[in-house]
């Protein structure tokens, strides 16, 4: 079984994966990271949503040796000392999930969007999280929690 090394969450992490193992089920199975959630298993929902460096990718779509040497972000990396991301806080405070399932992929694809676009529009929101499917809400707290993130973010709270 070949060794994969990568960084998780800012820590080295070296793990022992079969070549067909998916990312997910690595977080997941391997190294007990149950916040990246599994929805579709097949792409289209977006909740098993994590950050390669920096970019938005569906865990459930990618081997986790296409992780070899890069930077993986889950929800649970977000919070620092105890305090939750600016996103986080956001989805929070305007009640941007209802269940819970789609949260850490919203979460995630927003972290995302807001470090490539801090200020994003309404309709840049709505494309970033196309892939990302909400079966409770009607994306009104949804996006309105992501302008707030931005707001915050950009210092503007």
């Amino acid at each position: 079984m070949p060794t994969l090394s990568l960084r998780l969450n800012g820590r080295p992490v070296n793990a022992e994966v079969e070549t067909s193992t998916l990312l997910v089920d690595l977080l997941r199975q391997q190294l007990g990271l149950t916040g990246t959630h599994i929805g579709c298993d097949t792409g289209q929902c977006g909740c098993c949503t994590v950050l390669v460096d920096g970019l938005a990718v569906k865990s459930c779509c990618q081997l986790a040796l296409q992780a070899a040497g890069r930077e993986v972000t889950t929800v649970e990396g977000l919070a620092v000392d105890g305090r939750l991301h600016p996103v986080q806080d956001a989805f929070v405070e305007c009640h941007g999930l209802q269940c819970g399932y789609c949260t850490p992929g919203m979460v995630m694809s927003t972290v995302a969007l807001l470090e490539h676009n801090p200020r994003p529009n309404e309709a840049e929101i709505v494309d970033a999280l196309e892939g990302n499917l909400c079966r409770c809400t009607g994306y009104v707290n949804i996006v309105a929690a992501v302008q707030k993130a931005a707001r915050t973010m950009a210092g503007a709270a």
